[in-house]
């Protein structure tokens, strides 16, 4: 057969099937290779987490340790940036309007992150769209604790008092429709205690004031708690999940009181959405290797929180499956933004 002029189509044409398939196989190869090397090469600088509470407090604890954690396993720097404000929005919204490159990640915390879809309705963003799920970290319970002052030492103690003093119990959180936020909303709902709210800009400084005695209670992270319950600056009441924490196995749950309560907190990494599959992969396999490491477990565990280690579509499902939840729980308890 005549060979047909057209150019670089020429050979083609006249090829052998094995040499047509190699040169099919050559560029599919050079058509992934971009792809593959920018997954090689991430990260060539320095990445962001950014958690939207103060420092100091549960989410930036958990942040830092698996910042350290990522930055001696990929070679550079995963810096923390607290960018508070909002109930975490301000973080939230920076994250999604940051380039879909990985240098930009959201220290997401539930239910935090979840009940804001039904508090704020007017956000700029949508969570469950517009964050690309990485990996889940933790879970680990909340602490109803007190300032030791307070004549109380049990929960049933507790809702005594405070209906006998209606006046006298503030409730302090990391701000409003955080998770010792709801956590102590839904304790009212469920007991009708009556407890005035007062929102502080993180857990940090909201426990400071608890152990000043500006508030008397607080439903706060076991992470950010723990260290002044066991120095005895806090009183520990009960843990708010379903059944007791490894880390205060003493303690009582809520629900041992209060049937049908339960409370707990989820942590994990987003990124915006649109970043490449491949780096997202990347997080997840290096992150979920250190929920497996003796030595990040050993420091969870004296934190109170458990590794919750998963795959990006599981921890998209949990997200999901808590902003239903607590939204709920947003519009039963009438929590409504400053």
């Amino acid at each position: 057969m005549p060979t047909v002029e057209l150019g670089c189509a020429v050979s083609i044409i006249s090829l052998p099937r094995r040499a047509l398939l190699q040169r099919a196989a050559g560029a599919a190869a050079l058509a992934s290779f971009p792809r593959i090397a920018r997954a090689q090469a991430f990260p060539s600088r320095p990445v962001r987490i950014v958690v939207g509470y103060s420092a100091g407090g549960g989410a930036d604890i958990v942040a830092r340790l698996m910042g350290r954690w990522l930055t001696e396993r990929l070679g550079q720097s995963f810096i923390v940036e607290n960018r508070t404000g909002a109930g975490s929005n301000i973080g939230t919204e920076a994250v999604v309007r940051a380039p879909a490159d990985g240098y930009t990640l959201l220290l997401v915390t539930l239910p935090s992150n979840a009940v804001n879809a039904a508090l704020y309705p007017n956000l700029p963003f949508n969570f469950i769209r517009d964050i690309a799920p990485v990996a889940s970290l933790t879970r680990d319970p909340n602490v109803m604790e007190v300032n030791p002052a307070l004549p109380v030492t049990t929960v049933p103690e507790f809702i005594a008092y405070a209906r006998a003093n209606p006046d006298k119990i503030n409730m302090g959180s990391a701000g409003i429709g955080s998770a010792p936020h709801v956590a102590g909303e839904l304790f009212k709902a469920m007991t009708g205690v009556p407890m005035k709210h007062v929102p502080y800009r993180g857990s940090a400084p909201a426990l400071l004031d608890l152990i000043a005695g500006q508030v008397q209670v607080a439903f706060d992270l076991m992470t950010a708690s723990i260290g002044y319950i066991r120095a005895g600056q806090l009183r520990a009441l009960a843990v708010t999940t379903a059944t007791r924490s490894p880390a205060l196995p003493d303690l009582p749950t809520v629900g041992d009181f209060v049937p049908g309560y339960e409370a707990s907190n989820i942590r994990g990494v987003g990124a915006p959405r649109d970043t490449p599959a491949e780096i997202i992969d990347t997080l997840n396999r290096e992150i979920n290797a250190g929920l497996a490491d003796p030595t990040i477990t050993a420091r969870l565990a004296d934190l109170g929180a458990a590794p919750l280690a998963s795959s990006p579509t599981a921890f998209g499902k949990l997200i999901v499956d808590e902003t239903e939840k607590w939204g709920k729980i947003a519009r039963l308890a009438n929590i409504k933004p400053e």
